[in-house]
């Protein structure tokens, strides 16, 4: 097996890229994948964020492809999303800085007409969102027959984005005869039927259990009643300020990622903690993540659009404020942290709400996830009345699904005072409800004619 990138026989150039940009040793993933890539198979990857599987695959499409040549790309990278676009371009460009190939990122939330004129300048290697590639091809901007490689990275991430469909009108558009990469942290059900469409023979390779977190990350779990107390909880692991060099905040909604935010802004001031999501404009969210990597930024506050393709080195934390609701998040969210053999710290706060998400990220990636007192200096807050009804309604909801048959707890309240109420057992009488006995039909009294009626 390489125990270098010379012992891949890349060319000068590539090389001294990798040396440039201070990779000295190759990855599990990257020993495993780049000599089949090399040789022209389909390849199936499995490997966790983190491990370096961007220059995994391209790498070796840079040795294939060479240098420039014609005005159509010739590598297809599709990306779930926006960040991961960019975060593969700027990889490509890293690696190919000694060459004079091309490559253009294509995606969503801009207007088309700068991507069209790069388009229009030659590419060799394009990067591109499922939609806009299709917004573009269906207009005419982008010609597919020269595409010799294509590649499909966060398959899984992809499929929960609801991309199958747009994934099999873009396998009907380019080349049969070409090499496919597919590349995902988990291997789930869609994932298995889009690579049955996609690859052909495929060499599988999988450095590590499925789902399974890096063992550079420390993973904590507290398990908090209420938001003001995570809200305390946050407050009181943001004391440790020289521990927490750099920090991802991750939140389930926009409304929560705000409010965390305009939370830290009034400790820290704007110029120590940033907020993205799908409401924040691309220019805002690209100038966010580049102050972060930058490290202008210490705490950047994010929803699940940054879970994935945020390549930053040095997070030293990744904080869970709100469990994720799709588990295989979980495993993209703390992978932002102990990447490239670092270590790092991944903290979770779960409400009773969330336990039923704990449990089955639990069960997929196959571990316990340990779990910490919340600290004495930490004020628990009384859970307000809204907040309490809300819990308890998906508490509600998620036993529904696991079981049909469950009335909600409401319900079972009434159930079991059935028997002292005449209209609680009228009410069990009609919905045939067990153990009430049915009672005889009285007669009323005005039914009955007033000249049959007995006087007293």
């Amino acid at each position: 097996m390489p125990h270098t990138f010379a012992d891949f026989k890349l060319n000068p150039q590539i090389l001294n890229a990798v040396a440039d940009a201070g990779y000295t040793m190759p990855t599990p993933i990257q020993q495993k994948a780049i000599m089949p890539i090399l040789s022209g198979q389909d390849i199936m990857g499995v490997a966790q964020t983190g491990t370096g599987k961007t220059a995994a695959f391209v790498l070796p499409i840079l040795m294939k492809l060479k240098y420039a040549q014609g005005m159509e790309a010739r590598a297809l990278i599709i990306a779930p999303t926006r960040e991961l676009a960019m975060q593969i371009g700027e990889n490509i460009r890293t690696f190919s800085k000694n060459t004079d190939l091309r490559t253009v990122v294509i995606y969503g939330g801009l207007g088309p007409k700068t991507q069209i004129a790069e388009l229009k300048k030659g590419v060799d290697i394009l990067v591109a969102t499922p939609g806009r590639f299709l917004d573009l091809y269906l207009t005419g901007h982008i010609v597919t027959q020269h595409i010799h490689f294509m590649v499909m990275d966060e398959a899984d991430k992809m499929m929960d984005m609801g991309f199958i469909g747009s994934i099999h009108r873009i396998l009907e558009v380019v080349p049969r005869k070409r090499q496919n990469l597919l590349f995902s942290a988990t291997m789930g059900e869609l994932v298995h039927k889009i690579s049955g469409d996609f690859l052909k023979n495929p060499t599988i390779i999988e450095v590590s259990t499925q789902a399974t977190p890096a063992q550079t990350v420390n993973q904590v779990l507290y398990y908090v009643p209420n938001l003001k107390t995570k809200l305390n909880l946050l407050q009181q692991l943001l004391k440790q300020d020289e521990e927490v060099k750099r920090l991802i905040i991750f939140c389930k909604t926009k409304t929560v990622a705000d409010n965390i935010f305009h939370f830290l802004e009034k400790r820290y001031g704007a110029n120590e903690v940033r907020v993205i999501h799908a409401n924040k404009g691309q220019n805002t969210r690209i100038n966010s993540i580049n102050a972060f990597k930058e490290g202008e930024v210490r705490i950047l506050v994010a929803t699940d659009v940054a879970s994935r393709g945020l390549d930053v080195s040095k997070v030293s934390h990744v904080i869970n404020f709100d469990v994720p609701i799709i588990i295989e998040d979980y495993v993209h969210r703390i992978g932002r942290t102990g990447r490239a053999f670092q270590t790092g710290d991944a903290i979770t706060f779960c409400n009773p709400a969330e336990e039923h998400y704990i449990y089955k990220i639990e069960k997929l990636i196959r571990q316990k996830i340990p779990v910490t007192s919340i600290p004495e200096g930490v004020f628990i807050e009384e859970t307000p009345y809204e907040e309490r009804q809300a819990i308890a309604k998906d508490i509600d909801l998620q036993k529904r699904k696991s079981d049909p048959d469950f009335m909600g707890a409401f319900h079972e309240k009434k159930v079991k005072n059935i028997g002292n109420s005449k209209p609680a057992k009228l009410a069990a009488v009609k919905n045939n409800k067990p153990g009430v006995t049915r009672r005889k039909k009285s007669i009323k009294f005005d039914a009955v004619p007033k000249k049959d009626r007995k006087r007293k």
